[in-house]
């Protein structure tokens, strides 16, 4: 996109003409755009089971004018919708799924609003422009930890030749980056290896017999206080953390079968690898204490995000052309991960893909109070500025 500020009086009309485009055709879709983010919210599903989400987003495309088409590339809860012809292909991705027992923390209900209207508002500028090109949405399931870009990538989605960028907007509490900028072109997140761990010993009564059990709790205790003593030597920008989800069913049972999750985050995806292997020897040392059998299950490894400095700079200049301060890096690594980051890493987005990181206000990050409870001040200092009640 061309800067808005120009020597050239011709390109900067036709880019305010571009701007005034897109900002009608979202000005336009407001209540609908309203309307799609609270049932987002209000209706969080788990990876691959989105199917309430997919439904609603695919009824907003089509009141719109866009054909959709559902369970993309083989995935479920995946869909797309495109216009245009000819020319490069701009993929904007979109995020529905929610975090368990706590719902939109992450605030993906966000990130499928601005996807959302991100499409509208290109998609109006293609069309009454008539030049070569074409925009996809594309629903992306599973981030929380589901690997859906993963699969998506396998599937063929990101294999066309013409793909130019992919993008989304991801929400950040303001806390979270320097102070005075709007907004974030482009973040670092770690990398994350995410596995489950099962131990199965034997039963016995815990009063009567107790000598007679294998007891797989032990197992999964000992070995998270393993880990918990690894923290000691691990560097100060990696991660370990995990959870029991299973730890047995009675007090007075020994318990035969324990399964926990982990995730192991390092800044890099080889020094993850590392740090993943010393973790793992924290659960074959408590097997081998107890007695247990100890079966480790790997999941989706979200590689550390790259991202792209001369798309990031050009997005920075553009926003601060409409009055918005966006910071053009943060080269201090955000200790979360993402499966964004594997169209980063692909042959085919290895100079054209990034993430876009928003700010919202003061928030917890995947905390109880979600990241659409935190944009309530915003939206109400928004409105007060403009005079508007709503």
């Amino acid at each position: 996109m061309a800067h808005l500020k120009s020597n050239d009086p011709i390109a900067e009309a036709t880019v305010r003409r571009f701007l005034n485009n897109s900002h009608d055709a979202i000005d336009a879709a407001d209540q609908d755009l309203r309307a799609l983010n609270e049932a987002i919210h209000d209706n969080p599903e788990l990876g691959y089971e989105e199917f309430y989400a997919v439904e609603t987003i695919s009824s907003f495309l089509q009141k719109h004018g866009y054909a959709v088409t559902k369970q993309a590339y083989g995935l479920e809860t995946s869909f797309m919708a495109e216009i245009g012809s000819g020319g490069s292909l701009v993929i904007i991705c979109v995020e529905y799924d929610a975090l368990p027992n706590i719902g939109h923390a992450c605030g993906h209900n966000l990130i499928t609003t601005s996807s959302m209207a991100a499409f509208l508002g290109a998609a109006k500028v293609l069309q009454s422009e008539s030049f070569p090109g074409r925009i996809r949405i594309l629903g992306t399931p599973a981030e929380e930890g589901g690997g859906g870009k993963v699969k998506l990538i396998e599937a063929g989605a990101f294999d066309d030749e013409d793909i130019a960028v992919a993008i989304m907007a991801h929400p950040l509490a303001a806390h979270q980056f320097a102070e005075g900028y709007d907004g974030l072109a482009g973040l670092k997140f770690i990398a994350s290896q995410k596995f489950e761990v099962e131990f199965r010993g034997r039963s016995a009564h815990a009063a009567g017999e107790p000598w007679n059990g294998v007891n797989a709790l032990d197992a999964a205790v000992m070995a998270y206080n393993g880990i918990s003593m690894l923290r000691q030597q691990m560097r100060p920008d990696e991660r370990v953390h995990g959870v029991i989800n299973d730890g047995g069913t009675a007090p007075n049972v020994i318990a035969n079968y324990t399964r926990m999750t982990w995730l192991v985050r390092s800044p890099s995806t080889k020094r993850s690898e590392t740090l993943l292997k010393k973790v793992q020897q924290s659960f074959n040392a408590a097997a081998l204490s107890t007695g247990c059998e100890c079966n480790i299950m790997p999941g989706p490894t979200y590689e550390d995000l790259r991202v792209n400095d001369a798309i990031c700079q050009q997005y920075a200049d553009d926003m601060l052309s409409i009055g918005q301060k966006i910071l053009v890096k943060d080269d201090n690594s955000y200790t979360a991960s993402t499966d964004m980051a594997f169209l980063t890493k692909s042959r085919a987005f290895t100079e054209h893909s990034l993430s876009l990181q928003t700010k919202v206000y003061r928030s917890t990050i995947h905390g109880l109070q979600t990241m659409q409870e935190a944009t309530v001040p915003m939206k109400q200092r928004l409105n007060a500025e403009r005079g508007w009640q709503c």
